[in-house]
């Protein structure tokens, strides 16, 4: 019985497994896409509805397209910076077959060697090394066409948002592949692009605070991102060379084929490609204009503001010898804004406010824009609302109606804002020293100009400027300029810039006018005229008015008590970024882009000594009492935050446990005035300027004398006053920790610390002396006491922080 039974098991037939799929024959593409649906364009793809994929058919090998990533739908956090239809990276690529994979393959085109020698260029190549970002299996192909599944490209983290909010402590995510598809609505073809879209779930443990704040389950979110393969521009375009005092943002590389004498790095300008039907004619229309579109999501009366604003580019173009060049329309109900065929202005919602921006698709290797991109924050209009609500009586004896005054400011400063943000998507730079040549630009940030009366009455009349500037118009004509047949270019260019200097227009941009400790005096952000300090004056004039009128008519009725304190901040803080535009004329140095020009002799000079020590007295009158303190009766009047209304980053960061906190205002206030006087590279180029030109310039003693000297005063003027009297101290308290501070820090100037130090001693009283003191005195001798025993335990008392400012538009 047991021999039969392993006997009849022996006899079952043997069962041989499948065959695997490594060795089936690779199907052809029409037998694997027969119940697909085929969309055909610059890459022919297929939709498989029954798996969610995509299926993208190559027929073109080692040729190079743009890959563009985007976000389609955002988070909404200004802090995390992941908006609504934002561009990502724009990336030269094509795709390599080995075998039964497919590569793509991105292009390093930093280091390059424009020969006629392929070995030599092929020695650049590499030398340097590229990128594969992903790769793909073969499954199906006929000829020499070959189909694979970009599912998995198009459902990853392609923009980057978990490594993004990693660094900014928001937690630790990553996709939930099943909760991410492929989004068919917005994922279509065309002849020169193809275009693709998915929605991407993120999954993981939040951290911070701000991906709670816009979240409905900040453990889960999804956001949408976009993919464009772009065909690259033919070579009609001619590159433009990159000058820096042209006004431009300049793309580069390096060279290796240069010869020795010249420069490794080729530099040229970023622009649009624009031709004349007729380049020999003063004016042309244009063989194909510029055009921008609107988002279709701004509501009115934004919508004619920002269309206005940014048509204010066609005077340029004008000034250019074209004629409708520049064209600005609403987009189309059946236009995707991330299509590379549009130029789009972005109507983008956010939580908070924040900044816009100016970003395009260029081609890398000639600074071609492609693709024009404006991102324009919604909440920017209601702060220039809330600037002009706290000048006046906003809503008057009814309480219901705002004055119209407030919305025509606001209103007009989106037609800057949209003219500026353009301007960046048109190649163009910052200059932040417009606004000492009259506004000569709108790529200036301006603060707005709002003046009194005869009669003492605010004047919002020339808030801000109207229409584009002297300088656009000379940018444009460097960038876009349609020179005719057998004109040198070079020479002409460089015409164009030797006007510019005649005309008087300056230029600074970023580098120079952003960092707190710039030598750069003329350029400032949110400022207005030639003279830092007459404006200062000027400044402190209107906030005085303001603050004195300013009452509960500054908001409507039915609005909390409360909320008063919103309306205060920005006029309290009316003179904040002229601080800085005074701060620095001390230790500045009167330079620009120059060039070296045969024959000339270049100079750039301290700034006159006689507007330093102006600027200085300028910068100590904004830490006197009678600047910091408010009418006690703004105190009374406004009390903590109302039940369902919290304190909020806007505010002033408090000391007193409740809400309205003046001496917290004014130590806030003072510190950031004492921050830029006696900032150490200020100070460090005080002791230079010393050194090197002699005592026309005071020394970092006799600068730091009249600084404490001032300070000092008003303690004595003050006494009398308990409020200001404070105040006074108060000031004294934070400029001798910023003195022990300069004196403790070890990667300044040694001669800053040394003559800080030498000013924080003379706080300190002998011991014997101690009990005959008041408060303020005996904190001032044990602080620098302290110091000294052990300077590596030194701690700064800590200031409450201004409330945010930039983007503020004051």
């Amino acid at each position: 019985m047991r021999l039969l039974l392993l006997f009849s098991v022996c006899l079952l037939p043997l069962v041989l497994p499948a065959q695997s799929d490594e060795k089936k024959a690779t199907p052809s593409i029409a037998d694997k896409t027969e119940k697909m649906e085929q969309q055909e364009g610059f890459f022919t793809y297929y939709w498989s509805d029954e798996e969610g994929k995509v299926y993208l058919e190559i027929d073109r090998w080692d040729e190079d397209f743009l890959y563009v990533n985007s976000l389609a739908a955002g988070l909404g956090s200004n802090d995390i910076g992941l908006d609504r239809n934002q561009l990502g990276d724009t990336r030269v690529v094509f795709f390599r077959r080995v075998g039964p994979k497919v590569m793509l393959q991105q292009r390093n085109l930093d280091y390059r060697a424009v020969s006629d020698n392929p070995a030599e260029a092929e020695s650049v190549e590499e030398a340097f090394a590229q990128s594969v970002l992903e790769g793909f299996k073969v499954v199906a192909k006929t000829d020499d066409r070959a189909l694979i599944d970009i599912t998995d490209l198009l459902l990853s983290d392609a923009h980057g948002v978990a490594a993004r909010l990693k660094r900014g402590k928001e937690g630790t995510y990553k996709v939930d592949a099943n909760r991410s598809a492929v989004y068919p609505e917005n994922t279509k073809n065309f002849p020169k692009n193809t275009e693709f879209e998915a929605t991407i779930t993120f999954t993981g443990e939040p951290t911070g605070r701000n991906v709670r704040s816009v979240t409905p389950n900040s453990e889960s979110f999804t956001l949408r991102m976009h993919h464009s393969f772009v065909e690259l521009p033919d070579d009609d375009y001619e590159p433009r060379a990159y000058d820096p005092r042209s006004g431009y943002y300049a793309r580069g590389y390096a060279d290796y084929a240069t010869p020795i004498d010249q420069p490794l790095t080729k530099r040229f300008i970023t622009r649009h490609r624009l031709q004349k039907k007729d380049p020999s004619a003063a004016m042309s229309e244009p063989v194909e204009p510029i055009t921008y579109y609107l988002d279709r999501g701004a509501p009115e009366p934004v919508r004619t503001a920002l269309l206005e604003g940014a048509r204010w580019w066609n005077q340029a173009y004008e000034a250019a010898g074209y004629t409708n060049a520049f064209r600005v329309a609403v987009l189309p109900e059946d236009a995707d804004p991330l299509d590379v065929r549009y130029n789009v202005i972005n109507w983008v919602h956010r939580s908070t406010r924040g900044w816009s921006y100016g970003s395009s698709v260029t081609d890398p290797r000639t600074g071609e824009i492609i693709k024009g991109h404006v991102l324009l924050g919604s909440l920017r209009v209601r702060q220039d609302f809330l600037i002009a609500q706290g000048m006046i009586e906003a809503y008057g004896e009814d309480g219901t109606t705002p004055d119209p005054r407030l919305e025509e400011l606001a209103i007009a400063r989106l037609r800057q804002l949209s003219a500026h943000e353009v301007g960046h998507t048109l190649g163009l730079a910052h200059n932040f020293a417009a606004s000492t040549n009259d506004r000569a630009s709108v790529m200036d940030y301006p603060a707005p100009y709002v003046t009194l009366t005869d009669g003492g009455e605010m004047d919002f009349s020339e808030a801000y400027a109207t229409g584009i500037g002297e300088w656009d118009k000379r940018t444009i004509m460097y960038g876009y300029t349609d020179f005719a047949d057998g004109t040198d270019e070079a020479q002409a260019l460089q015409e164009i810039l030797t006007e510019n200097e005649e005309m008087g227009l300056r230029y600074i941009s970023d580098s120079d006018a952003r960092p707190q400790g710039s030598s750069q005096p003329q350029g400032h952000l949110w400022d207005n005229g030639s003279d830092p300090v007459a404006e200062m004056d000027r400044l402190l004039n209107l906030r005085s008015v303001a603050l004195e009128n300013f009452s509960e008519k500054n908001i409507p009725v039915g609005m909390p008590l409360s909320e008063l304190e919103s309306v205060l901040v920005p006029v309290y803080l009316m003179h904040r970024y002229q601080v800085e535009a005074v701060a620095k004329m001390i230790g500045g140095y009167e330079y620009d882009y120059g060039v070296r020009i045969a024959g000339e002799k270049p100079a750039y000079p301290p700034t006159d000594p006689d507007r330093q020590r102006a600027a200085r007295e300028a910068l100590l009158r904004t830490v006197a009492p009678e600047t910091l303190v408010i009418p006690k009766r703004l105190a009374s009047l406004i009390p903590p935050p109302a039940m369902g209304y919290d304190r909020n980053r806007e505010l002033f960061n408090t000391q007193n446990g409740g809400g309205l906190d003046p001496m917290a205002m004014a130590q806030s206030a003072a510190d950031n005035s004492l921050a830029f006087l006696l900032h150490p590279e200020r100070l460090a180029r005080v002791v230079e300027q010393r050194a090197m030109y002699g005592s026309v310039l005071p020394s970092l003693k006799e600068y730091l004398d009249e600084v404490q000297g001032a300070i000092s005063r008003a303690i004595r003027d003050n006494f009398r006053s308990d409020y200001r009297s404070e105040i006074a101290e108060m000031v004294e308290r934070r400029l001798v920790h910023h003195l022990i501070g300069l004196a403790a820090n070890k990667e300044i100037s040694e001669a800053v610390s040394a003559e800080a130090l030498s000013q924080a001693v003379r706080y300190r009283q002998p011991n014997e002396s101690l009990t005959g003191m008041t408060a303020h005195e005996l904190y001032l001798s044990q602080l620098v006491s302290s110091f000294l025993a052990n300077p590596d335990n030194y701690e700064p008392t800590e200031v409450p922080d201004l409330p945010d400012g930039s983007p503020i538009g004051q």
